[in-house]
């Protein structure tokens, strides 16, 4: 299980995807985000479904690896299904006490289900298909109106990075810590929640102790690098934006005028 979470990898190729500018991808990440949250009926939530079928197969990353992505977040999935199950209008399918089952609930509990999903598989796509350079590179840029307020924008798009770009490394090293404890007798699987929970300690105390280690390593080979900032820094690969960026964003924008249309259009239907 530890060892499918792949939130935070980078997937070298050659798709589209990898080619285009890491700035145009944030901004058609949001966008497309944007768009699921005003999706207001199945059609409008189906648009989104083909197009995420469709920015998938373009940026030729295996659907395995796609599912890989989503797994991890299963149970946060399903607890908020479930919730939303419980909170329909109309007339109640199953009555359990107080709360009740309606067809308006099993729709909407669906509904946001499916759009949970499309918000994890299109956040994914991101930095699957984008370097750590490139990602902090165009966090830089993006944030930069932020510096006539005197925000320092670059240790926030390096931080940003750092932490994203350290998730694989510590889900590494949760699993050997893991494989550790469970050689030595550790029971990690086994008893109720609470006794999971303390049998976790023995766990993450050994993962603190090397991350705070990891990053006081990762500080002093910046350091010895001569690190000091964004400031008169020049940059290896100039980002430069082209004709197939700007197509994708309008065909982004044109995407998310259909959507409202079909709020509109389809209006009655949930």
């Amino acid at each position: 299980m530890i060892k499918d979470i792949t939130i935070g990898q980078y997937f070298p190729g050659n798709s589209l995807l990898h080619k285009m500018d890491a700035r145009m991808k944030i901004i058609l990440v949001l966008c497309l985000i944007v768009s699921l949250f005003i999706c207001k009926n199945v059609v409008s939530l189906a648009v989104m479904v083909v197009l995420s079928i469709v920015i998938v197969a373009i940026s030729k990353i295996p659907p395995k690896t796609i599912a890989k992505s989503v797994k991890p977040l299963i149970i946060i999935i399903l607890i908020t299904a479930v919730l939303n199950l419980f909170y329909g209008s109309g007339e109640p399918l199953v009555q359990l006490g107080r709360f009740k089952i309606t067809l308006d609930g099993i729709e909407t509990a669906v509904f946001m289900a499916v759009r949970i999903i499309l918000l994890v598989v299109i956040s994914s796509l991101l930095t699957y298909t984008t370097s750590p350079n490139e990602l902090t590179d165009s966090l830089e840029r993006l944030l930069k109106p932020l510096k006539l307020v005197k925000i320092d924008v670059h240790s926030i798009a390096m931080t940003m990075t750092i932490a994203l770009r350290f998730i694989p490394t510590l889900v590494e090293e949760i699993d050997k810590i893991m494989s550790a404890q469970k050689s030595r007798g550790a029971d990690l699987d086994s008893g109720n929640l609470l006794q999971r929970a303390k049998a976790l300690i023995p766990v993450l105390i050994p993962l603190f102790v090397s991350s705070f280690r990891r990053a006081n390593e990762l500080a002093y080979a910046m350091e010895c690098r001569c690190y000091r900032g964004g400031e008169g820094r020049t940059k290896m690969k100039v980002m430069k934006m082209t004709a197939r960026d700007y197509i994708s964003l309008a065909a982004v924008i044109f995407i998310m005028a259909a959507v409202i249309v079909l709020n509109k259009v389809f209006a009655g239907l949930i």
